[in-house]
């Protein structure tokens, strides 16, 4: 799935085998630990993530819950830093 990310080019987020993936969102990359569930009754996923954010190590959390029109929704965390919503829709 991926979004835009403004003036940073393709931001995405992809979901690899039973709990791996990879995030890309503005300078932040990063290496996904995914756990699938439920929320709310909805199918999730949520993970925990490491990687760098502008050549500085980073490390955080974050979940996604199916929305409409095949597209996902979720929460990005930055550990002691930013937060931020998305939206994401398949490439």
């Amino acid at each position: 799935m991926s979004s835009r990310s403004e003036g940073q080019g393709q931001a995405h987020l992809t979901f690899k085998g039973s709990a791996d993936g990879e995030i890309a969102f503005g300078a932040l990359k990063g290496f996904l630990d995914v756990r699938y569930g439920t929320r709310d009754g909805s199918a999730c996923a949520e993970f925990s993530w490491e990687g760098r954010d502008e050549n500085d190590p980073a490390c955080g959390r974050g979940w996604v819950v199916f929305g409409t029109a095949d597209r996902l929704v979720g929460r990005f965390y930055i550990h002691n830093a930013d937060d931020s919503g998305f939206v994401c829709e398949r490439a």
